[in-house]
């Protein structure tokens, strides 16, 4: 067997890859790199059932590890890549080992966003593995209040588990609604009436003035009062993890710098999923699409562009379950676009479809997922001539 394909990355890109070259027929060498000890699990589990009903992570397996084998691909494990020679193509594993490729896939995600001088400890919390959702459940189930510094996806869904644990939740959020970036603003105030309907102070317009933690629990000095709580969980987005990338000289501009063939500027290295900033479809620029199925769509689009065929360019689309309401979102939205919304967005049953200069660039839909998926079919049409050749 050729030394093949490496894949540095155990999230659902690096992955789907994995099972997309097989099922592609590609017969050479798979190996995938991840520095967590787990088989590849569904990442959205951890701020959904692992931290509401505490769901084994055997459970959340893209595959077992029969299937892997089946596959006849190599998982390396509790491995990282410290750094690699491309023009030789080997990479240097953290373990002392090295590893030839003749085609490498960066799908390295991302990492939590940490807020200057507060690091994670007994009353600060981040969530982005499983150790991290392992340790948060624990910490919810024993608390009486929790703090939440960010309303975005992440922040909102912790939020709702916390309330389904029964904890008093705080949310404090710099931004003037939830969501602020990514939804135009009466769909963030609809978002806000939820969280506060179910209970959330909802402190919005405010960041932290300062953040204290001790034995006992932690205070957040905000908009002139101090808030108490058991526990501090701090989620202000994410940033991708381009380190390898870097050291390999690929481009790096807010991401892992691709082409429309998920091509780095470093031949015979690929990257794809949150890591790796896209030429828009649509619009000017890149742009990073940081959920599951972005990510599942593009390690399948890579691991084509590998075998040199031409992927054509898709919808970047995911959901969020949130005090029982299924929110969902497909393409670009933003908070600056113009809506046009089909139901009621005060009845919390819509799908509000976004415009930029009179095209369709994005949607966002609350409890209707029929019609989300119409209107991603409509923002897909708008690709079709744009695939890529």
């Amino acid at each position: 067997m050729t030394a093949g394909v490496v894949i540095v990355g155990t999230g659902v890109a690096g992955a789907g890859a994995a099972l997309a070259l097989r099922a592609q027929g590609y017969d050479g060498g798979v190996t995938v790199i991840g520095r967590e000890p787990h088989l590849p699990y569904r990442r959205p589990a951890l701020s959904k059932e692992m931290l509401t009903a505490g769901l084994p992570i055997e459970k959340a397996f893209l595959r077992s590890d029969a299937v892997w084998t089946e596959k006849d691909v190599v998982l390396r494990t509790s491995v990282t890549v410290d750094g690699g020679d491309t023009g030789a193509r080997v990479l240097d594993l953290s373990d002392g080992s090295t590893l030839a490729y003749e085609s490498l896939l960066l799908a390295t995600g991302s990492s939590s966003r940490h807020l200057p001088g507060l690091a994670p400890g007994d009353r600060v919390a981040y969530l982005r593995d499983h150790d991290d959702a392992v340790a948060l459940r624990e910490r919810l189930t024993g608390a009486k209040a929790v703090t939440v510094i960010g309303s975005g996806l992440i922040g909102s869904e912790i939020a709702s588990a916390a309330e389904k644990l029964g904890v008093a939740t705080t949310i404090v959020e710099a931004a003037p609604l939830p969501l602020a970036r990514v939804v135009p603003p009466v769909i963030g105030e609809r978002l806000a009436r939820l969280q506060r309907d179910h209970g959330v102070e909802l402190l919005l317009g405010h960041a932290p003035d300062a953040v204290t933690p001790d034995a006992d629990g932690v205070t957040v000095a905000v908009g002139g009062r101090e808030i108490r709580s058991d526990l501090l969980v701090v989620a202000v987005g994410t940033v991708p993890d381009t380190a390898l990338a870097e050291r390999l000289g690929a481009q790096v501009d807010n991401g892992i710098v691709v082409d429309s063939r998920f091509r780095t500027s470093v031949p015979g290295v690929f990257a794809a999923g949150d890591a790796a900033s896209l030429p828009h479809p649509l619009l000017d620029g890149h742009y990073r699409a940081e959920n599951w199925n972005a990510a599942q769509d593009q390690g399948t689009a890579a691991a084509k562009a590998i075998l040199g065929d031409s992927p054509a360019a898709s919808v970047p689309w995911g959901w969020s379950n949130q005090f029982g309401v299924l929110i969902q979102f497909a393409g670009w939205p933003s908070a600056d676009c113009d809506i046009e919304v089909e139901g009621s967005i005060d009845d919390g049953k819509f799908v509000a479809r976004c415009s930029r200069g009179g095209e369709l660039v994005g949607a966002v839909a609350m409890d209707s997922p029929r019609e989300l998926t119409a209107a991603r079919g409509l923002l897909t049409a708008r690709l079709v001539p744009q695939a890529v050749s």
